[in-house]
């Protein structure tokens, strides 16, 4: 009973970062001066709430690989390769407020979602297998499903969206302050006449 609980409560956080991730994402493309007053508010979250993300996927997944022993797939490895790298970075970044690291997140975080999104379809239609199945641990047979998509690769693709959305959707909160301080200087030092 205990991991259908852990199950279902991944599931809904996946759900809920993915919901939030459109929410932005549909801010910064549609919601006009709305949404950049919430993009703007949420700035200042832009390496915190992927560090965050990123980090509860990662003990998710050790959760479910040692605590309940589902054993992972080749796809799953490389899932896990980049999100625990993801976690690692974005959690300094976050701490040492380093907004330099986000081309690389995002790179990676790209490669992640890549991955993942191929494995949940996998799932879906085992047919479309490009040979990365093994009978041991097969990448076509989650090992559950929750409200009947919800997987491990879901999951994964919900977490990789949610930073690929906070580094590519949001500003860089630092970003205005040069233009502005800039064109201060340049006012001080070259008045109009």
């Amino acid at each position: 009973m205990a991991n259908e609980a852990f199950e279902l409560f991944f599931a809904l956080l996946a759900l809920l970062t993915l919901v939030g991730s459109v929410a932005v994402v549909v801010a910064r493309f549609a919601a006009g001066d709305a949404g950049r007053r919430l993009l703007g508010e949420l700035a200042p979250l832009r390496l915190a709430v992927p560090a965050l993300v990123t980090t509860v996927s990662m003990l998710g997944s050790l959760y479910f690989s040692e605590v309940v022993n589902y054993r992972p797939c080749l796809l799953c490895w490389y899932q896990r390769i980049a999100m625990y790298s993801l976690a690692i970075v974005l959690v300094i970044a976050a701490i040492r407020r380093d907004r330099g690291i986000a081309p690389y997140a995002t790179v990676l975080a790209g490669i992640g979602a890549t991955i993942a999104g191929y494995h949940w379809l996998l799932e879906r239609w085992p047919a479309i297998d490009t040979g990365s199945c093994s009978a041991d641990a097969p990448c076509s047979v989650p090992y559950f499903e929750v409200f009947g998509f919800v997987s491990l690769a879901f999951m994964a693709f919900c977490a990789f969206v949610t930073v690929l959305a906070f580094l590519v959707a949001l500003p860089d909160p630092t970003a205005a302050a040069p233009n502005t301080a800039a064109a201060s200087d340049s006012a001080a030092t070259h008045p109009i006449a």
